[in-house]
């Protein structure tokens, strides 16, 4: 996508208007399972990767398990738990292993190369234009997180003008599709302007997603009287119910083992 594309992308969303409340406070869906235990993956990062070689995002409990040859014997786990192949030996391997997904139109390494732009990673040159471009395409593939970052950069002004109006747009689009943080981030910018009612729906479904920040936020509201004890105790057991689905022995195993596998 041309960066002239991206500005007429940017036209056509704001033609289509103001988001409606009923578009904008639905369930969202949720995370998917780890194609590997079948476990809803978790909405924190550090709980799961995504893999280059064959597209698939594993949690860090089946990264980290010991994997086994067919006489039962343990054999090293620097292989995808997926597909099997061995892991990049190097940096440049892995970015060619991204750029290669993203001639396949793969979402997420569209979306990992934009961000590789935007922090200027592994030999790539910083370019916010760049960045947008591909967080852009990312978007229109289907992956609800790169609207969250093109929201950042509206709301920071990273290589455009601030523009506070078409970041909460955006945000508005990542929440829609699933981003907890972009929902947040709603929940966040509606308590600053005052809108306690809708910040609070905001957090409530970001926590059903398993944003602890949003958790947070409802108790400070609770203790400014800005919400009741019942929709604290709501939040809690929405939260808990989320963990309840994406916890596993497995997964609690991998956390102990390593800070970078914790995943709630």
């Amino acid at each position: 996508m041309s960066l002239s594309d991206t500005k007429l992308n940017d036209l056509n969303l704001c033609k289509l208007g103001k988001i409606s409340d009923e578009e904008l406070f639905k369930q969202p869906p949720l995370e998917e399972d780890c194609p590997i235990c079948f476990v809803r993956l978790p909405s924190l990062g550090t709980g799961s990767k995504y893999m280059s070689c064959c597209g698939k995002i594993i949690c860090s409990g089946c990264i980290h398990a010991p994997l086994y040859d067919n006489q039962g014997n343990k054999v090293d786990n620097k292989k995808c738990a997926f597909c099997r192949t061995p892991t990049p030996s190097s940096e440049k391997e892995m970015i060619n292993r991204y750029k290669k997904r993203v001639e396949m139109n793969d979402p997420i390494a569209v979306y990992s190369l934009g961000y590789y732009y935007s922090e200027g990673k592994y030999g790539f040159s910083r370019d916010y234009k760049k960045a947008l471009e591909l967080w852009h395409r990312a978007a229109e593939l289907g992956f609800a997180k790169a609207y969250n970052s093109i929201g950042y950069v509206y709301n920071y002004g990273q290589g455009v003008e601030v523009d506070k109006k078409k970041a909460v747009h955006y945000f508005e689009l990542a929440a829609m599709g699933g981003d907890v943080m972009a929902r947040n981030n709603l929940g966040t910018w509606e308590k600053r302007e005052g809108n306690m009612e809708r910040a609070l729906k905001h957090f409530m479904i970001a926590i059903r997603g398993g944003n602890t920040k949003s958790l947070n936020a409802i108790k400070a509201l609770c203790l400014t009287g800005n919400a009741t004890k019942d929709d604290y105790t709501k939040a809690l057991r929405s939260y808990q119910s989320y963990l309840g689905e994406i916890k596993s022995d497995q997964r609690d195993e991998a956390a102990a083992a390593r800070e970078n596998y914790r995943y709630y």
